[in-house]
């Protein structure tokens, strides 16, 4: 974290350096939204097989962190969090990622454990809901990893798990559209992983399921034929499982070209299937019939942790 003046009311901002994307939040001391913004980079294409990041995936990422270092200077903030996540906790070269993230952001990134992360998730997520409505079940589906984490007001337990829309494309999905073989063998992939969670979180005791980050807003906003992304419209809207399973099934059979046309952000269309797989997975096994989606998470706490 890097604290660039302590003048009282300055402006902080957050970086989630993920798997699949990075993204930026610009508050003022009091919490109010100067600017959020979303690129993906896929810092993590071929870490699942490899263990390493890529060169230009790397600099892709830098090109995004240099870009918002503008934005931070612009709003004269004075504290910066930025954090890395599944991508950089599994690459053997993350030094070498994190140089050139310093270098290119002028702060150098945390690495989360995933158990860190999946308190930032609980903190930004539940934000604004009163603990009566809990306790909450929420997780997390990155590109990597997807996060858990059961509480009221506070966490009472929380595990990290090698599942994400990335991680599971590549390990799985090889052709377009995937085929039903492909499909099953990553719901099974997700369900191994799921009986895991079960072992740490005991998910009967959720009211409320909340359902955070690229995924989980993408089929939201597909579910209401947004052309256009509009988080306004997604943040705190309701998916249903039937809602989930017919939108798997329409994605499940689209190949990449007509997956760009259904998703209000086109650019997630190569690992929408493997994360809609995720996230259906998760409500089959964990018998959720809705999910709340929304739009605050990870970055959320992270900026809430500076103020």
């Amino acid at each position: 974290m890097a604290d660039l003046a302590s003048a009282p009311g300055a402006n902080v901002a957050a970086v989630d350096i993920g798997t699949n994307s990075v993204r930026l939040l610009i508050t003022d001391a009091g919490g109010r939204e100067l600017e959020r913004s979303m690129q993906i980079t896929r810092l993590g294409q071929g870490v699942d097989v490899t263990g390493s990041l890529q060169p230009d995936a790397i600099a892709r990422t830098a090109q995004v962190l240099s870009r918002y270092a503008a934005s931070i200077a612009q709003h004269e903030v004075r504290r910066v969090r930025a954090t890395a996540t599944s991508a950089a906790r599994d690459a053997k070269n993350n030094e070498t990622f994190f140089d050139a993230a310093q270098s290119a952001l002028g702060v150098r990134p945390e690495l989360l454990s995933g158990e860190e992360e999946a308190l930032l998730s609980f903190r930004g997520a539940t934000s604004g809901l009163t603990s009566s409505e809990g306790p909450f079940l929420v997780f997390d589906i990155g590109g990597g990893s997807t996060e858990f984490v059961l509480g009221q007001s506070q966490p009472d337990s929380l595990i990290s798990v090698q599942m994400g829309c990335v991680r599971m494309t590549e390990r799985h999905l090889k052709s377009e559209p995937p085929t039903r073989e492909q499909l099953d063998a990553c719901i099974a992939d997700v369900r191994r992983e799921l009986v895991r969670v079960r072992e740490v979180v005991d998910v009967q005791r959720a009211a409320r399921a909340i359902g955070l980050a690229g995924t989980v807003t993408a089929l939201a906003a597909m579910q209401q034929g947004l052309d256009h992304y509009d988080a306004s419209r997604t943040h705190r809207s309701l998916l249903s499982r039937a809602q989930v399973e017919a939108l798997f099934e329409r994605l499940c059979v689209a190949d990449l070209s007509e997956r760009r046309r259904l998703l209000a952000e086109p650019q997630r269309a190569e690992v929408i299937v493997g994360g809609a797989a995720v996230l259906v997975t998760i409500l089959r096994e964990f018998e959720i019939d809705e999910l709340l989606v929304s739009e605050q998470d990870i970055l959320d706490g992270l900026a809430a942790s500076l103020r």
